[in-house]
């Protein structure tokens, strides 16, 4: 069963809210999210509730352009992001959302390093 769940950026300039039965998360190994380290979690799109405005948020994209992250320009922390394998859907980073116990959620592992 779905739980809603809030979440913000460290700030706090940033805020949301997400529908999703928390089973899991995803780790890649792709050079950006090893350096970034966010534990994800896709949604649909209507699942995502986005209360900050998005155009306020930082977008950046490259390689072949079709993942979007957003960053919160004031402190840099990335809340959620548009995944390239599924640009229909939202990736919400579980490491902003409140309450949540990571030592409890299943990882899952992700070789992101291996698209072209």
């Amino acid at each position: 069963m779905k739980k809603t769940y809030t979440g913000a950026c460290h700030c706090g300039d940033v805020r949301f809210e997400v529908d999703m039965v928390l089973d899991h998360v995803r780790v890649c190994d792709c050079s950006i999210c090893r350096k970034r380290g966010a534990l994800i979690h896709r949604v649909a799109e209507d699942d995502l509730r986005i209360l900050s405005p998005l155009q306020s948020l930082t977008l950046y994209q490259w390689h072949t352009e079709t993942a979007k992250d957003y960053f919160c320009p004031r402190c840099g922390i990335l809340p959620f992001r548009r995944p390239r394998t599924a640009p229909e859907m939202w990736a919400v980073n579980v490491r902003c959302l409140d309450g949540v116990d990571l030592a409890l959620i299943r990882v899952d592992h992700v070789r992101g390093s291996e698209l072209s």
